[in-house]
């Protein structure tokens, strides 16, 4: 394995684990309310087209460390948007 690719590995490993601690964070709290909705489907458009560019470059590891990511953004995705009211209805609030 030569340098660029150890360091390649290294830095996908870095970002990739970086969503963790929110994702965790979600689970435990069953919420994402302080969270910015459009970031994070920016994001995830970003990450998604990385994991395209890996595929048209051949590069496993642009690959694997995006999908993981993907991942990782979709469940933080999914508290965010489970804690939206559906158009139309209210939230409940207990007192």
């Amino acid at each position: 394995m030569d340098i660029t690719t150890l360091v390649g590995i290294i830095a996908a490993f870095c970002t990739t684990v970086s969503y963790y601690p929110q994702l965790k964070k979600c689970w435990d709290t069953g919420s994402a309310g302080d969270l910015s909705l459009k970031m994070f489907l920016t994001l995830a458009a970003g990450v998604a087209l990385w994991v395209l560019y890996g595929f048209l470059q051949s590069d496993l590891v642009i690959i694997i460390a995006n999908v993981v990511s993907l991942v990782l953004l979709l469940g933080i995705l999914y508290f965010k948007l489970r804690g939206k009211p559906v158009l139309g209805q209210q939230r409940e609030f207990a007192e």
